[in-house]
């Protein structure tokens, strides 16, 4: 029997734009910014504010900007 894990909503948001290419910073890199949805330069996107983002958004923080957003 397997259980489902629920996982707290809160209501605020991030707004994560890309501001840096991924060329020369390895595949790890590349592999994040597509985990957070992003790929392209000035790419943006509206993001839960879970630990796990968090924790990808700090290993690309040198190609994001971050823009808290509250609902």
């Amino acid at each position: 029997m397997t259980t489902k894990v629920q996982t707290k909503k809160t209501g605020k948001t991030l707004i994560v734009k890309q501001i840096g290419g991924t060329s020369g910073n390895g595949p790890k890199m590349k592999e994040t910014l597509i985990g957070l949805g992003l790929g392209r330069v000035n790419a943006t996107r509206e993001l839960q504010d879970t630990p796990s983002v968090r924790g990808m958004i700090t290993r690309v923080r040198h190609l994001v900007t971050v823009v808290e957003k509250k609902d």
